[in-house]
């Protein structure tokens, strides 16, 4: 392989070993080693790669290549599952953002029957449903998806019309779609690929609505795949991305389901349409808390790929001169240039350090949960509504803005950013639209505040609240860690506060709560978002003082993206933190300048810290990101897989343009 000269000369800059950065992410070197030969043995496979660019495809070949590869790659898993070599991280490995969206890069078909079928039917299905559905499920005998999202209602899942009444004569419920918004819209893989689905209707019994339950639903014949009697199905179109995700629409009429196809876990219908409630009704929505934890980990994969394209084109690309007696620069040397890629970058680890601490807390409740415990139950619900709109929100401005520092090649489908984007983006709006899901975390915040007032104690990632609620005056400012992160947590309180405060006084002057909601929402949404900043920063803050398993050269890279990160936020809400913190004007220049400093100090070791992420080229699929550096060649053999460059002349000139030209006109 011929390197570009100038990353290799970036590469032996590099004041740490990326290789140590590879084995600390992965794990040990070990796990580094177990992924490289899973991705080999993946990757190696001819029936995985394409021949044609999937942009020069129709929609149909798109899917259809897709479910090829989908299921290609599940024979693949069952090969190593046979040799003793595949657990849950395999599976997690190939549907994960960073793997899966290199293998199928218009979106899986089947992920949300790993993704959501299987864990709603776990999380929420008797052991006796739990044993005939998820067996079924993973040897590969049914294909499910998870029907809940509406033409007419998404978020507001309360509001949903699909219905399910029960008929205590043929112990049966009947499913109908009752309006064309009662259709459901969005569930991937309903169009043509899954027979099955968890249908999340509401319960109709004894002449009550009992709000909303799931249900398994056969969708399709198993032998022919013809869609049932009484179901309507078929696809929604194409999307700005994702288009092999085979996102469909359903409508139910007069549909018959034996009782048994309810799940029963928490909630159940007794033979003669008896409702036994549940003891939590929020226990219905673990499958969404489930996604949002998992997407933050797939945020990170896509946030990864568009920081190494782009930093390593900024490595490559020369343009314009600092001074004029000097050769054009690499672009990487402008400030601008790195104010744009490294705050992203030390994005990349801060979600990938909160991903990780958020996933064991998911386990450990939902643990808790099985034992009847429902106590962190609020706050586990409140920290995944606003990490995952949070960490996508600032993931998509984030790869916007790489895509925008590669300048016109950024645009370019062969930069792979637009891919990447399209991706992220969508999770923005699905599992639960961004401001709705502040909204939601909000209303754990004005509990919690009230809480921390009267002296009621408080979970740990908000106990700060405690403190701050006594009014504590804060200590002067300083520009270091441990006075930003107070500073983060004085913001969050500072912005619950006050907007409590007015959502308050707005009901004593005779506004409705639910008004009074709403017209405080732009301020609660607000201070949900900084209350996820403040958790960003502070576990970010204490996993890095936290490691000590590293070499110091490792370790300050680590602190430098740490507080690069921190600093980088006070900056961007600087009227928060002069508002609620013990920031002043005065102190703004300094930290300006640390910031600048921060840049300079991380510059040297961009390109290691993205080559430490250790991603293949393949899974980059970018003429911009090779580690070669190889771009203009790689930009112009891409160029020439253009159908359109495989003849000299175009038939459409000989029948438009030819004729026009002798038209005379």
């Amino acid at each position: 392989m011929t390197v570009n000269k100038d990353l290799r000369r970036e590469r032996t800059r590099c004041t740490f070993n990326p290789a140590e950065l590879t084995h600390w992410l992965d794990g040990s070197p070990e796990k580094t080693r177990a992924r490289r030969e899973r991705d080999e043995f993946f990757l190696s496979d001819p029936e995985l790669q394409d021949k044609i660019p999937t942009k020069y495809k129709s929609h149909k070949e798109v899917y259809e290549d897709a479910v090829r590869k989908a299921c290609r790659l599940l024979q693949k898993v069952r090969e190593l599952q046979e040799a003793g070599k595949a657990d849950m991280d395999v599976f997690s490995h190939v549907l994960g953002g960073m793997f899966g969206s290199a293998i199928l890069k218009e979106g899986n078909p089947m992920l949300v029957h790993y993704a959501m079928f299987i864990p709603a039917i776990m999380g929420q299905g008797t052991p006796q449903q739990q044993a005939y559905w998820v067996s079924r499920s993973w040897d590969g005998s049914i294909v499910g998806t998870y029907a809940q999202t509406e033409l007419g209602h998404g978020t507001f899942i309360r509001g949903l019309e699909t219905t399910a009444t029960y008929d205590p004569s043929t112990k049966e419920f009947v499913l109908n779609s009752p309006t064309l918004t009662s259709y459901k819209w969005w569930p991937g893989g309903l169009g043509q690929t899954a027979n099955y689905a968890v249908v999340v209707a509401q319960l109709y019994t004894k002449g009550e609505c009992r709000g909303i339950h799931p249900f398994i639903v056969q969708l399709r014949d198993e032998v022919t795949h013809e869609p049932l009697p009484g179901i309507k199905l078929g696809e929604i179109g194409t999307k700005l991305g994702m288009n092999a995700t085979n996102n469909g629409f359903l409508g139910f009429e007069n549909v018959r389901i034996p009782r048994e196809s309810m799940m029963m876990k928490n909630s159940q219908v007794l033979e003669d349409g008896t409702y036994v409630k549940a003891l939590n009704d929020k226990l219905t929505y673990g499958t969404m808390m489930f996604v949002r934890v998992v997407l933050v980990k797939d945020i990170t994969s896509y946030l990864s790929k568009a920081v190494t394209i782009t930093t390593r084109y900024s490595a490559v690309r020369r343009q314009c001169q600092i001074n004029p007696d000097e050769p054009e620069v690499q672009i990487i040397d402008y400030v601008t240039q790195q104010y744009k890629i490294f705050p992203s970058l030390a994005a990349c680890f801060v979600f990938r350090m909160c991903a990780d601490w958020i996933w064991n807390m998911y386990n450990n409740v939902s643990a808790e949960l099985d034992q009847g415990e429902l106590d962190k139950l609020p706050e586990l619900h409140a920290l995944s509504c606003c990490l995952k709109a949070v960490a996508s929100g600032d993931a998509a401005t984030g790869i916007e803005q790489l895509r925008l520092a590669c300048g016109g090649h950024g645009y370019m489908d062969a930069s792979n950013l637009p891919s990447i984007y399209g991706l992220v983006t969508a999770v923005c709006t699905y599992e639960g639209e961004n401001t709705v899901l502040l909204l939601q975390t909000a209303r754990y915040l004005v509990k919690a505040w009230k809480q921390a007032v009267s002296g009621q104690p408080l979970p740990e990632t908000i106990q700060y609240f405690s403190v701050l609620a006594k009014g504590i005056k804060q200590k002067p400012w300083q520009n270091n860690l441990a006075c930003i992160v107070m500073a983060h947590q004085a913001v969050a309180a500072g912005k619950i506060r006050l907007a409590t405060e007015h959502m308050e006084r707005r009901i004593r002057s005779g506004v409705s709560p639910e008004d009074a909601w709403n017209q405080t929402s732009i301020e609660l949404a607000s201070s949900a978002e900084a209350y996820c900043r403040a958790f960003l920063v502070t576990r970010f803050v204490e996993f890095v003082k936290e490691t000590t398993n590293v070499s110091k050269e490792l370790h300050q890279v680590l602190s430098q993206l740490c507080e690069l990160y921190a600093v980088y936020w006070v900056l961007q809400k600087l009227g928060d933190f002069l508002h609620f913190s013990s920031l002043r004007n005065e102190d703004i220049p300094a930290l300006q300048a640390r910031l600048e400093e921060l840049l300079a100090a991380i510059r040297p070791n961009a390109i290691g810290i993205v080559d430490g992420f250790d991603i293949r080229d393949e899974i980059l699929d970018s003429a911009l990101g090779a580690f070669d550096g190889n771009v203009y060649e790689r930009l112009f053999a891409e160029a020439m897989k253009s159908p359109l460059n495989q003849k000299s002349v175009n038939e459409s000139f000989h029948k438009y343009m030819k004729p026009y030209l002798k038209s005379n006109l």
